[in-house]
């Protein structure tokens, strides 16, 4: 039996050998990531719902097929008896699906996501549901409702966010891997701060067929983890066509597992986008930033630099995009269908006050505040001023991709302009708060994909900066390829992964068990 301390340091391929060579039990391994998030988790806030029981009976399910051998065995998925967490936007039978807002506390879905469905059929066990800015609406993971995730590099500074509690499992070694959503950045942001690899999808590339929508056009679903071959392995089960997701892609993808293990840039055009670096970004950043533009110029790429100009215009379209998408999908939290509803205390008991009533108490001021700028900007008399013109800007930052991919292979840039903030120092600001995601969101209003990995320690503040890696829509072994090269060389650089250099948490739990509407 492997120590678990040691077990939880693991990569998920790592963990998988062990696991197909008998090394360790499924049942060990998933138990020391429960027993971790019991001890830590008190001060971190990831999860708001731990799915124990079955976490274990599938663990032991895993176990008990690899002990009886034969085809059965065999037949295991490389991932089989591995522990994922998973985002509280994506629903699961058996397990709450809250949004992290008050609207849908203790709800319970009637049918799973088919990512959900595919981490089943893979035989992973689901650790459980992690915390989110409320209906992912955010850069911080302060919004939620069941109160905000802390970055286990500092506990009083932001893990990132919406998907910070998916980001803070992982880097807090509470999982191996884990699911997360990315509107804007919300994978991407989150694991520059934490110091993990997130990856956003080409737009259709993964199901959302079962994620509670914010913005359609812009929402994917993607993996979280300590490696990018771990990605890889987490984007290979969860991808595919879903006839249930009419955005569904039916083209298949290059190998990403094959791509994250042979990764070479040896004659690539790797391309530095003028626009997402220098001026507003960090002095830390840049220093890593171009660190690893060095190393990656070494190992035999050539960097260009390519301009794209309308990105300056993107932060602006994506707050008219994307709000006006929110305003439209979340009409149906109207107190009646499921979910939260509040009846008026005085007056007619009509359908229109309950729906105000049950909207004031379980919507909360950022939630509120992204329906009434997407209601006005989709009114009479403002859509063509506003929606429509964003729209516009949309295809002109379609074009500038795809002039930069016409002269590099993938482009490159940090992944946030700064690392992370402390908890509340932009809560009031909701300007501050959304440029976090200056230089994530023109790949979501593209549906191109986007990879983050972690590139060192800020010099300022010594905590971690991520860089960001894009390819062309459909490519996303380019950012496999890419990623492994520059990962390598940057643990040759760092003396090793860069979660090694987290501060360890050593308290006990605080307040009661994790469970949605728990004290933690």
């Amino acid at each position: 039996m492997t120590d678990s301390t040691e077990l939880i340091r693991l990569s998920a391929a790592a963990l998988a050998a062990k696991l197909a060579a008998g090394e360790v039990t499924s049942v060990e391994v998933t138990q020391a990531y429960l027993d971790r998030i019991a001890a830590v988790d008190g001060q971190v806030n990831a999860f708001l719902h731990v799915n124990a029981e079955e976490a274990l009976a599938v663990a032991a399910e895993v176990d008990a097929i690899r002990a009886a051998g034969g085809a059965a065995a065999g037949e295991l998925h490389e991932l089989a008896g591995v522990p994922i967490a998973v985002k509280d936007l994506i629903v699961t039978i058996g397990q709450p699906t809250t949004a992290g807002s008050k609207i849908l506390e203790g709800w319970h879905s009637p049918y799973d996501a088919t990512v959900i469905k595919k981490l089943r059929a893979a035989k992973m066990p689901i650790l459980g549901k992690t915390n989110l800015d409320e209906f992912a609406m955010g850069s911080s993971t302060e919004h939620s409702a069941y109160g905000p995730t802390r970055n286990p590099w500092d506990l009083d500074r932001i893990p990132g966010g919406s998907g910070g509690g998916s980001a803070a499992a992982v880097a807090a070694f509470e999982a191996p891997l884990a699911l997360g959503t990315d509107t804007g950045g919300s994978i991407r942001q989150p694991g520059a701060v934490t110091g993990t690899v997130g990856v956003k999808p080409t737009y259709g590339a993964v199901s959302r067929y079962g994620a509670i929508a914010m913005a359609s056009s812009l929402d994917q679903i993607g993996p979280v983890s300590r490696t990018v071959l771990d990605s890889a392995l987490l984007q290979e089960v969860i991808g595919g066509h879903d006839p249930y997701d009419s955005t569904s892609l039916t083209d298949p993808f290059d190998n990403l597992v094959e791509a994250a293990r042979t990764g070479n840039v040896t004659g690539m055009k790797i391309g530095i986008i003028k626009e997402l670096h220098g001026e507003g970004y960090q002095a830390g950043v840049e220093n890593r930033f171009n660190e690893s533009l060095e190393l990656l110029k070494d190992a035999g790429a050539e960097i260009v630099e390519v301009s794209c100009p309308n990105f300056k215009y993107a932060l602006g379209a994506y707050y008219l995009i994307m709000p006006s998408e929110v305003s439209s999908n979340l009409a149906k939290f109207d107190g009646v269908r499921f979910g939260l509803r509040v009846l008026p205390k005085e007056g007619p008991l009509t359908i229109e006050r309950v729906m105000g009533a049950t909207r004031a108490a379980g919507f909360g001021d950022e939630v509120k505040r992204r329906i009434i700028l997407g209601t006005y900007a989709l009114s009479a008399g403002y859509y063509d001023a506003y929606y429509g013109s964003a729209q516009k800007v949309r295809t002109l930052i379609q074009r500038d991709f795809d002039a930069a991919f016409a002269q590099a292979d993938v482009l490159i840039s940090p992944t946030a302009p700064t690392t992370a903030f402390k908890l509340g120092e932009k809560l009031n600001d909701p300007l501050a708060m959304y440029l976090n995601d200056v230089a994530t969101i023109p790949a979501n209003m593209a549906g191109v994909p986007g990879l983050s990995l972690p590139g060192g320690l800020a010099d300022e503040d010594g905590l971690p900066v991520g860089i960001q890696l894009l390819a062309p829509a459909r490519e996303d072994a380019r950012l496999y390829r890419v990623g492994a090269v520059l990962e390598s060389l940057l643990e040759e650089k760092w003396g090793g992964p860069l979660l090694d250099r987290a501060p360890e948490l050593q308290a006990p739990a605080i307040g009661a068990a994790n469970t949605v509407g728990g004290s933690n």
